[in-house]
């Protein structure tokens, strides 16, 4: 599902396969393995992550299919939730993790798949193939709150944002560094992953102290952290829920 290497000062994780790395509880599992083991690394000075994925896909989302290969609503229902939750618990590993991340991103992120890639410190995504996009309104779903909240934290123009949610926009990396929603364009894969080793090496040699970056950043992202909590998407709240199925 996801393996984990270290490439000079930085650890590459990547997502392998040519499949669309969708956000099920295996791969979730795995990829919160991976950074269970850089954990255990020293954290002064710290090391970097940077996060990419084999074949078309960076991540396209929750794994819907699984969710609904079952004939039973409350076994569908609590594998949405299952998904959210352990989606949910990646993210603040990933808030958490004493060392500056990066997400390279090298083919389509959609849904929970963007989220996962914004939830880097750093974002490069490759030039020619692939694009963020937020579809829950393509398809008539409610985006969570706390999606939202990092959405906020991460596109600083309210008119991105506006584009991003409310225009169910398809950004290619072009459009969106244009956007401020990523750092940098890459060129093809092999490039994009080797300007993010060098992006990587540049801040190893700033010597900084993991735990410190690491607090640092959870102040930086406070808001998204009060909101991982709670699911009102995938959640009963007041008799009603509105899933957000991605």
């Amino acid at each position: 599902m996801c393996t984990l290497e270290k490439r000079g000062n930085v650890y590459i994780l990547t997502l392998t396969g040519n499949d669309e790395h969708r956000l099920n509880p295996t791969l979730l599992d795995s990829i919160r393995s991976a950074l269970r083991r850089l954990r255990s690394e020293p954290t002064s000075p710290s090391s970097v992550l940077i996060t990419t994925a084999h074949g078309k896909f960076f991540s396209n989302g929750y794994d819907l299919s699984w969710a609904r290969s079952t004939t039973s609503q409350s076994i569908t229902s609590s594998r949405y939730r299952m998904m959210s939750s352990k989606l949910r618990g990646l993210i603040s590993d990933l808030i958490s993790l004493p060392m500056p991340t990066i997400a390279a991103i090298t083919g389509h992120a959609s849904a929970g798949g963007m989220v996962f890639a914004l939830s880097h410190d750093y974002v490069i995504m490759r030039r020619d193939r692939g694009f963020l996009y937020m579809s829950e309104l393509d398809i008539g779903l409610v985006v969570p709150a706390w999606f939202v909240a990092l959405l906020e934290c991460k596109i600083g123009n309210p008119k991105a944002r506006r584009d991003v949610v409310l225009k169910a926009a398809k950004l290619t990396a072009e459009m969106a560094v244009g956007k401020g929603i990523v750092d940098m364009v890459g060129g093809n894969a092999e490039e994009t992953v080797e300007a993010a080793v060098r992006l990587g090496e540049e801040m190893f040699k700033r010597k900084w102290d993991g735990q410190v970056y690491a607090k640092n950043r959870m102040v930086i992202l406070g808001k998204v952290l009060d909101k991982l909590g709670f699911d009102e998407t995938v959640e009963e709240e007041n008799g009603k829920g509105n899933r957000s199925k991605l």
